[in-house]
């Protein structure tokens, strides 16, 4: 008999995130990154030359946090630091060429991610996980008291006749 937890909607949701998480940690490998590293290249293709504090605050994540990936992303030569004209105490990163052409090939780690991902479901189904998922968003922000980083407008097409 399967333990009744299992069939909660927070069970299937943890254990499909780690399966999510280990899934792009392997396709992170076989780039050379680490879960984490990925989302800082991708910022910096955004907008090369932030400080760490932008860094930090765009991360979501503590300046020691972001300290130690630039510091790692470093070490791999994929950004490099530079302090600031007239300030030596503002440090920005910017990518390096090979920082700039890993960060060119994280689209399709997660183009792929998301293939496999989905794999099986129509396109009606997609759209009703991706509402259903935003539903669930939102109210563990509004628990929380914060936004969460939420996108409240719906992806085009994800409108629901049926809602």
């Amino acid at each position: 008999m399967k333990d009744p937890v299992q069939k909660t909607i927070g069970y299937r949701l943890t254990h499909t995130a780690r399966l999510q998480k280990a899934l792009s940690a392997r396709l992170l490998a076989a780039l050379g990154l680490f879960p984490g590293q990925e989302s800082v290249l991708k910022l910096l293709c955004e907008a090369d030359g932030r400080t760490m504090g932008d860094l930090a605050s765009a991360l979501r994540v503590r300046p020691p946090t972001a300290s130690k990936t630039i510091a790692r992303l470093t070490t791999q030569g994929l950004v490099e630091r530079r302090a600031t004209d007239g300030d030596g105490r503002l440090v920005r990163v910017f990518l390096t060429d090979a920082g700039r052409e890993r960060g060119a090939s994280i689209d399709n780690v997660w183009d792929q991610l998301e293939a496999e991902m989905v794999l099986g479901l129509d396109s009606k189904e997609k759209k009703r996980l991706r509402k259903l998922l935003r539903k669930v968003e939102k109210n563990l922000a509004l628990r929380l008291g914060a936004d969460g980083g939420l996108d409240d407008e719906a992806e085009p097409g994800d409108e629901d006749e049926d809602a």
